[in-house]
């Protein structure tokens, strides 16, 4: 066999159609990767990573593979050398499998110069190294499969005529047909059985630096099935009868083996942050579905800029490990401006739904455009609809941020959105009322935010001092409280009950305001209020739990600040203007916690300050003003006119703030060693193990209004800029309610790779020669050797 394959490397490099062959193939992966404009072009992608080559060269190969195995046992039966062949002591097994490792062999010669690629993106990496190697190897590992495969049925192809063209033909239509034509198939019988068949949707999934047995054991039955073919034709060849039971009996068995390793089987994730293994929590959360799913994906189109070309090739990746975990998900990509005749229609249909268009930035040749996207799906279920935003929204962010946050949040965005259809709500929030809260109005977008997931109702303490146990066993029955902005005092009486609530292991969240001021209440004739302290009698209840909501406000002077919408100008010729508000902290996250990780920065209005102190519970900062920050005792008069000036810099002389605060463990009772103003059965002096955030500031949960009614949370009017704050909140109740579930999703770093844009414009045409011509050069270099080398040989023989 060895002899075979040495003499197949010796006279496939003897001839210049070889070298022609991989000359040939080096050079259409250079051009195509690093000079042509197109979606190949990886200086033009823009991500550190290799998937453009991945993507093109199983199209190469369809021609390369087939022109070197094209001579296998064609060129042998013209020469009449295969009868002579077949008569040496050598079975026909080692006499294909000779030929057929000699080809791999001499594939595996024209692979080996992209590794230039590696070096190339590895160099031109933000930073230098920038580029995840296992993804890389594994992608290398899919590569090499599908060589096995293609050359399999190329060397079978040989042996079908003794004329090289009609033996090269025959294997590229095979190849062809093996890696998209069961796609095409598939495409209209809507049959996932059939698309298992080609080889595309494995290599595919193989590319991305994920090995899965499934799809190893696939091509190794594809590349075992054509060697066995080949055998049986060798033996045709030398007069041996073909038995035809064993030839249907083998292709059953290879299926029968393929069926089998779908129900077991192994994945291993070579990329560095394991983005394409779903979560336990996810598996589980869509492990019941027994009735179909279908997502349509709009982010389909041409002219997408390369981001959203790489967040629209993301999320058909977790969208394929979502369907491959469970068949009864399906999806399908659509693009709603693709027909000009129904193009205003859709666009209008998809708006009413919610799903609004995104204008993205396109370069091109040097010039800028733009183009209309819809960074939306829609989920549905059993008759019922949900829409899943694909697109990350982060205040100042770029494309490229945009993206890399979106692709974060995929796995999460997707989940959520199934969850939301197939989990069943089970649990219980009260909204506080009764204690000054924020009027229904101003909190109806989050309360509907939530409703998607939870059961919802306000719940009043009134009745406290007639019925205390009936109000406290009633407040039990919820599993969260959510205290939205009070601005009366809570009386003893009510505390009691809230902390009885809090040790028998209900989780709350608290917006408090320890200082009285409003952003409307500056708009009168002198612009200007007075900042006073409230006392919601509160202090030693949170005291207790080891946080304090200290009367000051929060001053910030830097660009992560709100801004206030002011009118400038003559009262005939005024127009509105935006102010930098230092009284509007952004709150933003230095904690990689789930509630506030990759999220939008959370707009704050009179916050005041949060101190942690000293006791068994653990504490964890969700969020913090920027600095240099300023603190501002009360009583205190605030102007409109602050913003109009340039705040003094000596006086912003404080770290970051703390904004924010999550507390977890076993509670301490405010009342334990104290009198209780009442009593209630079961009283407790210390917690089960429970949770509770407190966020110092009540506007965090505040939506604007306008003449349509509330608009969503988050969401600026006057600058037209969408903050974090329902996400966040949204965050925060889900982990208080959800111990082990899909908010633990958002700590899942992924981590998108990019190019040095600044070093490709300097250094591009150093990387295209060195990538077009170097391998070239590579290539005429060993051509030398070996003729030099099999020049001396046979001189010596001679």
């Amino acid at each position: 066999m060895f002899a075979i394959l040495k003499k197949e490397i010796q006279s496939f490099f003897a001839s210049p159609i070889g070298y022609l062959v991989i000359a040939i193939f080096l050079l259409l992966n250079g051009l195509f990767l690093w000079l042509f404009k197109g979606e190949f072009n990886i200086l033009k992608y823009g991500f550190a990573d290799l998937n453009s080559f991945f993507l093109l060269a199983p199209w190469i190969l369809v021609f390369l593979i087939p022109a070197v195995t094209m001579r296998s046992f064609s060129d042998e039966k013209k020469q009449g050398t295969l009868e002579l062949l077949l008569t040496k002591p050598i079975s026909h097994l080692h006499i294909v499998l000779g030929k057929y490792f000699g080809a791999i062999v001499l594939i595996l010669l024209a692979l080996l110069p992209t590794l230039l690629y590696v070096v190339t993106i590895y160099q031109l990496g933000n930073p230098i190294g920038n580029l995840d190697i296992g993804s890389t190897l594994g992608s290398y590992f899919g590569l090499l499969f599908l060589i096995a495969a293609y050359t399999a049925i190329g060397v079978f192809a040989s042996t079908l005529s003794d004329n090289q063209i009609v033996a090269f033909i025959s294997a590229v239509f095979l190849c062809f047909f093996f890696y998209v034509g069961f796609e095409g198939i598939a495409e209209v019988t809507s049959s996932r059985f059939i698309e298992q068949l080609g080889m595309s949707s494995h290599y595919k999934s193989m590319s991305r630096g994920v090995l899965d047995t499934r799809d190893i054991i696939y091509f190794l039955s594809v590349t075992a099935l054509f060697l066995f073919f080949t055998v049986k034709r060798v033996n045709s060849e030398a007069s041996k009868a073909i038995q035809w039971a064993i030839i249907a009996i083998v292709p059953v068995a290879l299926v029968a083996l393929n069926f089998l390793s779908s129900s077991v089987y192994s994945r291993f994730d070579l990329t560095s942050d394991n983005r394409y293994t779903l979560s336990d929590a996810t598996l589980n959360s869509v492990k019941e579905i027994d009735s179909p799913i279908v997502i349509d994906v709009f982010l389909e189109g041409e002219g997408f800029p390369s981001e959203f070309r790489r967040l629209q090739s993301e999320t058909r990746q977790m969208l394929e490990e979502f369907s491959a975990y469970n068949n009864n998900i399906s999806y399908n990509f659509l693009n709603p401006i693709e027909d000009e005749a129904t193009r205003e229609r859709n666009i209008e249909q998809l708006n009413a739904r919610g799903l609004t268009p995104m204008q993205v930035n396109v370069q091109e040749n040097g010039k800028q455009s733009q183009a209309i996207i819809f960074p939306w799906a829609l989920a549905s279920y059993n008759g019922e609809t949900v829409k899943i935003a694909l697109v990350k929204y982060k205040v100042n962010a770029d494309q490229q941020e945009l993206v890399t946050n979106s692709v974060q949040h995929l796995e999460y965005a997707i989940a959520d959105g199934l969850g939301k259809l197939i989990t069943p709500k089970k649990r219980k929030i009260a909204v506080l009322k009764g204690n000054g809260e924020m009027p229904n109005q101003y909190i109806a977008d989050f309360v509907t935010t939530l409703r998607d997931y939870y059961f919802i109702a306000p719940f009043t303490l009134d009745s406290v001092a007639v019925s205390p146990q009936k109000t406290a066993s009633a407040l039990n029955d919820y599993d969260l409280i959510i205290a939205a902005k009070p601005t009366e005092a809570f009386t003893e009486h009510e505390k009691f009950v809230l902390d009885q609530y809090t040790m028998h292991g209900g989780k709350s969240l608290w917006l408090i305001d320890a200082i009285t001021m409003e952003k409307d209440s500056l708009f009168n004739l002198e612009g200007k209020n007075v900042a006073i302290p409230r006392d919601l009698n509160l202090t030693d209840f949170f005291f207790k739990y080891g946080v304090r909501v200290n009367p000051l406000l929060t001053s910030v002077k830097s660009q992560n600040i709100g801004r206030i919408a002011l009118e400038s100008g003559e009262s005939e010729r005024s127009k509105i203007q935006l102010f930098n508000w230092p009284y509007s902290p952004l709150g933003m996250s230095d904690t990689n916690h789930p509630i506030s990780n990759n999220i939008n920065l959370v707009k704050f209005d009179f916050a005041n300050q949060i101190d942690t102190l000293k006791n068994n519970i653990s504490k964890t900062i969700l969020l913090k003003s920027d600095a240099p920050a300023r603190l501002e005792g009360t009583p205190l008069e605030i102007s409109l006119a602050f913003a109009l000036q340039e705040p003094d810099s000596k006086l912003f002389n404080k770290k970051a703030q703390n904004l924010a605060v999550l507390l977890e463990g076993e509670f301490t009772s405010a009342y334990k060693n104290r009198v209780k103003p009442l009593r209630l059965s079961e009283e407790k002096n210390t917690s089960v193990p429970t949770k509770m955030i407190v966020i110092a500031d009540g506007d965090v949960i505040k939506n604007d209004i306008d003449r349509s009614g509330p608009l969503s949370l988050g969401f600026d009017k006057w600058t037209k800029e969408t903050y974090g704050n329902k996400e966040f909140l949204l965050n925060a109740v889900n982990y208080l309610l959800d111990d082990d579930g899909l908010i633990n999703i958002r700590s899942k770093e992924v981590k998108i790779a990019f190019l040095d844009q600044q070093k490709i414009a300097d250094e591009k045409t150093k990387w295209q020669v060195i990538n077009i011509l170097l391998p070239l050069v590579f290539l005429g270099v060993f051509g030398v050797l070996f003729y030099y080398y099999r020049r001396n040989k046979y001189a010596k023989t001679a």
